[in-house]
């Protein structure tokens, strides 16, 4: 099967642009998860110094980090001729990844919970926490104690799953240098409903030196009430100086 088999000219130029940072915009049923696919896979065939475990993606559900993990392997194997190592290709959440990276490496959190998913109001503070100095007094102290509540219990809720991620890859050079070598390639799926911890972490995998491509349609964001913000697909062209494609 030819990788850009049955594609348009834009997503043609999708598909070959792995040496460049990328911004994809595509409606629902654009093809985007096709054109995702096959570059991640153009990526192995291209790069043997790329590996499997080298490259990450980023999805909003964890359904549809099955459907392209699915067809990730499918590719790999008519293309490739194998998915040698494809298992240790990291395909999920933002969550899930923070959370595997802390507990295989960090000794320390390999006894954290995590709790259900929630809405709270401290699960948004979390979500803004390097902005508390914004916060009133009372604000800041009950997110104090809430905070340290959790990690008396040994356990994380979704947000400080990331605001521990981003604190560990400050503070701890042995954490960040691992992250460093790791993720070469970063996949970011669904990126209009990113929040700003979210949009922080993406920042630093890139500034470790990752390449990065994200996907999304800023006239679909939905998750508003959860902290996302549309300024982060709309101003991306411009904070990342990238290629962009409207499929």
């Amino acid at each position: 099967m030819d990788l850009l088999e049955n594609l348009s000219e834009v997503q043609m130029e999708a598909v070959k642009m792995i040496d460049e940072d990328l911004e994809i915009i595509a409606c629902a049923g654009a093809g985007k998860t096709g054109v995702v696919t096959r570059r991640i896979v153009n990526i192995l065939a291209s790069k043997p110094e790329i590996l499997p475990e080298n490259i990450v993606a980023f999805t909003f559900t964890k359904r549809a980090a099955e459907e392209l993990k699915s067809r990730i392997y499918d590719y790999g194997k008519t293309v490739l001729g194998h998915t040698m190592g494809f298992a240790h290709m990291y395909v999920g959440t933002i969550h899930g990844f923070c959370i595997k990276m802390l507990q295989e490496n960090i000794p320390e959190f390999q006894k954290f919970n995590v709790m259900d998913e929630f809405v709270s109001v401290m699960g948004i503070l979390n979500e803004n926490w390097f902005e508390k100095d914004k916060w009133d007094a009372k604000t800041q102290l009950a997110f104090e104690k809430y905070q340290s509540k959790l990690y008396e219990e040994k356990k994380f809720d979704y947000s400080l799953i990331l605001r521990e991620m981003i604190h560990q890859l400050e503070t701890n050079e042995k954490f960040a240098e691992i992250i460093r070598g790791k993720v070469k390639y970063l996949t970011v799926d669904e990126y209009q409903d990113t929040n700003p911890v979210q949009e922080k972490l993406i920042r630093m995998l890139k500034d470790f030196g990752a390449n990065i491509c994200v996907v999304g349609d800023d006239d679909q964001t939905i998750y508003q009430f959860l902290g996302s913000d549309t300024k982060n697909i709309l101003t991306f062209k411009e904070r990342y100086n990238i290629q962009k494609y409207c499929m």
